[in-house]
This record gives structure tokens, sequence and C-alpha cells, in this order.
């Protein structure tokens, strides 16, 4: 198992902080990561890191934080996908260094973060994440939030991976079975697992199963960022095992229920 994978399977959010802040080799190492944090989609996301005390930033759900991390997109089709991708793809590389983070779309004071990371009005900042070296112990409120959301549980696979229909449970080969399990557990708001799958001709077809309250002109669509992480633990998971992976947009026309999207698919 490679560390990348490694950190993926075991990443959980982190809203309970020891306050120190990070040294300069870590900041240097995060911004030097930032500057080309790529997606399948060709759609650039700028992230920002942010002191929290020179920039007032605070979060009532996080403590012991010291900086965050702000990311910014370009307002069009598929900018919520991509940066889902691209943001993980950031976290995960910071966990790598042994910080911690979790993505948050409110519960902040909104208009604070945005001033701190410059936005224009043809942009959106989707996500923050605060960056620290996890505490030892839990807070109170971050234990009572994940027994809330159920947090420590994912769905059972047979009800997010199809084969070649709508609600026919995959049952895939071991080495792929593996990457699945990375999606399975990738990380959502408030853990709805909106993601589905279905392996079909030789493809994988991603699809935003939606849920209601998801969708608005600050975020973006929230669902279709966790599409997007799916997409990057799948993706990330089989280029591990040195399997070439290839993103596209090509609706393959699986009859879907109503309230469920087409999002792109991966070709092995």
């Amino acid at each position: 198992m490679t560390k990348l994978i490694e950190t993926m399977k075991n990443r959980k959010s982190i809203r309970t902080f020891n306050g120190e802040k990070l040294s300069s080799g870590q900041i240097s190492e995060l911004e030097a990561f930032a500057k080309d944090v790529s997606n399948p989609f060709g759609i650039p996301v700028t992230i920002k890191l942010l002191d929290a005390k020179e920039n007032g930033l605070e979060c009532p759900v996080i403590a012991g934080e010291t900086m965050y991390a702000a990311g910014v997109v370009e307002k069009k089709p598929y900018a919520d996908v991509a940066f889902g991708y691209s943001f993980e793809k950031f976290i995960v590389h910071a966990y790598t260094l042994g910080l911690g983070g979790v993505m948050i779309g409110g519960t902040m004071k909104r208009e604070v973060f945005e001033k701190a990371a410059g936005i224009s009005d043809s942009e959106m900042m989707p996500c923050v994440t605060p960056l620290g070296v996890p505490a030892k112990k839990k807070s109170i409120k971050e234990t009572m939030m994940r027994k809330g959301v159920g947090a420590d549980t994912r769905m059972n696979s047979d009800k997010l991976f199809y084969d070649g229909v709508w609600g026919s449970p995959l049952t895939p080969e071991d080495d792929i079975a593996d990457v699945l399990e990375l999606v399975r557990w990738a990380p959502s708001a408030v853990n709805k697992q909106p993601w589905r799958v279905i392996f079909k001709d030789g493809r994988y077809h991603f699809y935003e199963k939606k849920n209601n309250g998801f969708n608005g002109p600050a975020t973006g669509d929230l669902q279709k960022i966790d599409v997007g992480i799916a997409l990057y633990h799948f993706v990330t998971g089989l280029e591990q095992k040195g399997k070439k992976a290839d993103v596209i947009v090509e609706d393959p026309g699986i009859q879907i229920p109503a309230d469920t999207e087409y999002i792109a698919s991966v070709a092995l």
C-alpha cells in the first residue's frame, strides 16, 4: 500500500487542533503544491493560505486552528466538480505532512472569508479548510457532530456501485474493489455520499444522487463537489496501483432515477 493510498484510506475530518502554528517548511510545501493542483476538467482552482488571526477568521465548529486554506474557482459549468477534485487533492497532501483539516461550506462568516480570499464577482469560494496538527483529544462539539452525521459509518457497497444498470450490485475484481473502498470512504457533506457508480462497457460512470438543500450561488452544488472528491479518490487509487485512468465526459445513456445526474466517466 502506497503512502498516498494509506492516507486516503485513513483520512478523517479534523475539527480540533493543538493550537501550534504551521512551520515555515510546511507552509512552503503547501504553497508550492497549491500552485499546480490540477483536475481532469482543466478548470483552475486557486488555493490561498490565510492566517486565521491576521484575517480574523474563525468557525464555531473548529477549535485550535491557526490557518485556513480557501479554494477559489471561476463560476462555470463543472466548476464545482473540478473544485472537489482539486481541493481534496490538496487536503490529502496536507495529511501526508501530518496535518489535518475538514471541508467547510457553511457554519462560518462567509463574507469575512471571501474578503480575505479576495474573490471577484466571477468567482466563488465553495469551501475552506482549517489546517493544523490534530489535537490528541477531540472537542465535545466535534465528537457530537461526528456522531450526529454518522461520520464513522458508510453505505454498503451494493447501494453505491452498480453493474450495467442502476440498482444491480457490482462485484468487482479484487484490485478494483480496493479502489472502490477508497471511494466509499471518501468524505462528503453531512456524510450523504451522493455519488453512484455504474460499470458498463469497460468504463466507470459517476453520477450525482441529489439531496435538497446543497446548492447555492456562493458554494455551487456541494454534492457535485462531493462527486469530485469521490472521483479523485478513484482515479488516484487506480494510478497508485499502476493503472492508467482517463476521465471523460460522455453520457452513456443509462436509465437513471429522475433525481440523479450524470457527471463523468473513467475509462481504463
